[in-house]
């Protein structure tokens, strides 16, 4: 799977201000970046540093007045399709060291709340199974809707209000998969057919001896995912965090799929 990826964002700063942007997309094994172009338009330098996990790459800019990105990829996924149900469990105390943090809770995550009820409504799952189970609840739980979720909104808040965008149903199903003794963590992403287009927050789950990604919205599959960075939450995945404040102008995403030989192909109905 070949992608097309364009990011145009484009803010204005009543006052001056650092701005953290996590928009590139990630070069990992299974996802290799064939051409990419990040222009910030900026009188202030650029630095860049690694993003978490040692996986992507943020950049620090300074805005003054207005701050303009554009960002282009041509990245090719070779991810292959995982059955879910297929994969086994892994007991906490044979995790490796570096995933242990993600089994527990966070700022959006309050996995501990839910212990409960993942023990009474999941009873007799464990591994692929359980997680599988986990995925297919929280898509059928939630109706996607951005008329109660802001930046306040925590996986908590999801699970009462039964509503919420891409990144409630991240933080819902990484908070249900901790609870359930399975490491989990969110994942910023680039994907087609998201509706509306937009950066998209998916969750990845440590099964088998591996990372699996999911998209709890149903909107993408793991082929079709292109990370850009990992976190516990969205506190660490965000694609801009801005030290003071600032007013969106104009910011767009899209993202296509392109046959070998370049051309631009459609998105099959989801």
């Amino acid at each position: 799977m070949r992608l097309a990826i364009t990011a145009h964002l484009d803010y204005g700063f009543p006052e001056p201000a650092d701005v953290l942007l996590q928009i590139e997309a990630a070069a990992m094994a299974d996802q290799r970046l064939e051409a990419q172009s990040l222009t910030i338009w900026s009188d202030n330098p650029i630095a860049a540093i690694r993003g978490e996990e040692g996986i992507g790459q943020r950049c620090w800019a300074r805005a003054d007045r207005r701050l303009v990105a554009d960002y282009t990829a041509t990245v090719r996924v070779e991810r292959q399709p995982i059955v879910l149900q297929s994969l086994g469990a892994t007991p906490v105390r044979a995790l490796p060291s570096a995933t242990v943090r993600y089994l527990m809770p966070s700022r959006y995550c309050e996995s501990d709340r839910l212990e409960h009820f993942v023990r009474r409504t999941f009873a007799g799952l464990s591994g692929g199974a359980l997680a599988a189970a986990l995925v297919d609840w929280v898509r059928g739980a939630l109706e996607y809707s951005n008329a109660v979720s802001d930046g306040r909104t925590t996986a908590l808040t999801t699970f009462a209000d039964r509503r919420g965008v891409c990144r409630d149903y991240a933080h819902l199903l990484v908070a249900l998969a901790r609870a359930a003794e399975i490491p989990a963590r969110c994942v910023a992403a680039y994907a087609p057919g998201v509706d509306p287009p937009d950066f998209h927050a998916v969750a990845e789950l440590w099964l088998d001896g591996a990372w699996r990604l999911v998209d709890a919205t149903g909107m993408a599959s793991a082929a079709d995912l292109v990370r850009v960075a990992v976190g516990l939450d969205a506190t660490e995945i965000a694609f801009m965090t801005i030290f003071g404040t600032a007013t969106l102008w104009r910011q767009t995403v899209k993202v296509e799929r392109l046959g070998d030989d370049g051309e631009h192909g459609s998105a099959p109905d989801r």
